[in-house]
């Protein structure tokens, strides 16, 4: 069973990816989607459970090589993402944040954001606190746009 969540979790976040993308959305924007598409198929699938918040404290322990894997997956395909969206869009990270460095902290910022929501409980409050946390690390990792410098031009005094 958590396999398969973990499965359609990833397909969710491929497909929202590229949906973002073709839809011409900002970095930031196309990862929120991802993410938000991965967590939400996750919880849609347990939301009729009643051993919902049992699963969540309990998936660790009953399936640690599992959660391991997927994490590592989930990462290589935040890290994809934006490797993707930089390299097609000609965006640049801060010097010193490589994408590998960017996708982990896009993962820590989703176990941070869990632990102020521990069962993901409400949906709507910790998708949104997690928008917040992943636009505000997005927009620090982004090295600034080369902006062309702006000459008046004119009769001098």
């Amino acid at each position: 069973m958590i396999e398969r969540l973990y499965e359609q979790g990833l397909a969710a976040e491929i497909a929202a990816a590229k949906a973002a993308e073709e839809a011409g959305f900002e970095l930031a924007d196309i990862l929120v989607a991802e993410i938000g598409a991965r967590m939400q198929s996750m919880l849609a699938s347990l939301n009729d459970s009643p051993h919902t918040e049992e699963l969540f404290s309990e998936h660790l322990a009953q399936a640690r090589d599992l959660y391991q894997s997927y994490s590592i997956r989930f990462a290589d395909e935040i890290a994809t993402t934006i490797a993707r969206v930089c390299r097609k869009r000609k965006l640049t990270l801060e010097s010193g944040v490589s994408v590998r460095e960017l996708a982990r902290c896009v993962e820590m910022a989703i176990h941070g954001t869990k632990s102020a929501f521990p069962s993901m409980q409400p949906v709507d409050a910790f998708l949104k606190q997690l928008q917040t946390m992943l636009r505000m690390l997005i927009a620090g990792a982004m090295a600034p746009s080369a902006k062309k410098s702006l000459r008046k031009t004119g009769v001098r005094k």
